[in-house]
């Protein structure tokens, strides 16, 4: 980027943050936006495109510690009302009617004795000086020429990519291979990547030399910015590789075999190192991430790592005490039922859940007595029968209270 763009671009507001904020609140919010503006969920929305790529580049700014210091430096001095500005950009003190040419160049690096960065001058290169500041990001004279063309020539990683899966309720929760088939950029097959015909191969630019920038005067000022005949990449294809139009990549369909692990829940985000686009120039391909839809359980519920399961039983079976056969997502288990047991009660199966690191969830199984809708009139009459032998109120403090009221 320009030293210009450096300045003058909100990199905070592209990012929806305050100057304030900490790394972990500037990814999140870098997340949350590149997944919403990702051009695979934006096909030829080119609005969308280019708020991608100004949130990229404001978070390779902001993320990195060293970048974003000299970033926030640069706009104290420089930005809008800073007192760089009063000092001698257009409008300001140093430069009455914009005469005079100021190239940033002399700033960073140190010019010419009583020049704007002679010695004595803010500007002047030294220890503690902006051209320590800032060369490392501007490079002063050439600096940023060759920065841009080491990273144009230079290897470069590939693409993060994301995908989904939709797993059963089983798969998730025990664990399974599944193959993905993906749409995502790859290096050309025919140019492996050159962007050249095959037979013929880039030549270095002759406008920048390869640098990748050319500089440029604009009023009162000079500008580095992209160079026009290469668009950056230091190279040039005269006759482009039939396949990618010259690009080095197509978009390639290809099946990749993953494993997810055991325990996932629905929404969770997979990391796969390595597993994204290929990169270029020998560089290390971008990470897979996959992200996990779990199909709902027609018995099985899930709380955390516990599976939970409701299961029936008759009021004699609660009255006397049963021994049940309750099925788990492998096989099934018996649990014994203690006399008395009232509806709603959940008992427990250890080791029986979710797997996952350190300990296994358990088996929360909850018992519903039913109640018989229709009675013969023998059944009526054997239960009428019981009413009258045990003659119990299983309301004793509701009684009391309405006891106590009527002898008032």
């Amino acid at each position: 980027m320009s030293t210009r763009d450096f300045i003058e671009k909100d990199y905070y507001g592209a990012l929806g943050v305050s100057q304030g904020a900490d790394t972990a609140e500037i990814k999140k919010a870098y997340r949350k936006l590149a997944t919403e503006l990702h051009p695979d969920k934006n096909p030829g929305n080119a609005e969308a495109e280019s708020r991608f790529k100004e949130v990229s580049e404001a978070y390779d700014v902001l993320s990195d510690p060293k970048r974003r210091g000299e970033y926030d430096e640069a706009r104290r001095l420089f930005g809008a009302g800073g007192a760089g500005a009063r000092a001698g950009f257009p409008g300001g003190a140093g430069f009455p009617g914009g005469g005079q040419t100021f190239d940033f160049g002399d700033l960073f690096n140190g010019g010419a004795p009583g020049g704007a960065g002679g010695p004595g001058a803010a500007g002047a290169r030294g220890p503690g000086g902006l051209g320590d500041l800032l060369g490392g990001l501007f490079g002063g004279a050439g600096g940023a020429a060759r920065a841009r063309s080491q990273a144009a020539s230079g290897p470069a990683r590939g693409q993060d990519v994301e995908t989904e899966a939709t797993l059963s309720f089983e798969e998730a929760v025990l664990g399974v291979t599944v193959p993905l088939r993906m749409q995502s950029p790859g290096s050309c097959p025919t140019c492996h990547g050159s962007g050249a015909k095959p037979g013929t191969s880039p030549h270095t630019c002759p406008v920048c030399q390869g640098a990748g920038v050319t500089s440029r005067s604009q009023g009162a000022f000079a500008f580095s910015e992209p160079c026009r005949n290469c668009r950056g990449s230091g190279s040039v294809v005269d006759d482009p590789c039939p396949t990618c139009s010259g690009s080095g990549v197509t978009s390639q369909t290809r099946t990749i075999t993953v494993r997810i692990p055991a325990g996932v829940k629905d929404g969770q985000r997979i990391r796969l190192a390595g597993k994204g686009a290929p990169g270029r120039r020998g560089g290390p391909a971008g990470d897979l991430f996959v992200v996990v839809h779990v199909a709902e359980h027609t018995l099985f519920g899930r709380k955390d790592q516990d599976l939970t399961l409701t299961v029936p039983i008759t009021f004699a079976e609660a009255a006397l005490g049963t021994t049940l056969t309750v099925p788990t997502l492998d096989g099934t288990v018996s649990l014994k039922v203690p006399a008395g047991t009232s509806s709603g009660r959940t008992l427990r199966v250890r080791g029986r859940g979710v797997p996952g690191k350190g300990r296994t969830g358990d088996l929360l199984v909850t018992l519903d007595v039913a109640v018989p809708v229709r009675l013969t009139p023998a059944q009526r009459e054997l239960i009428e029968n019981l009413a009258a032998e045990m003659d119990e109120d299983p309301r004793p403090q509701i009684t009391a209270v309405l006891r106590a009221g009527a002898e008032r």
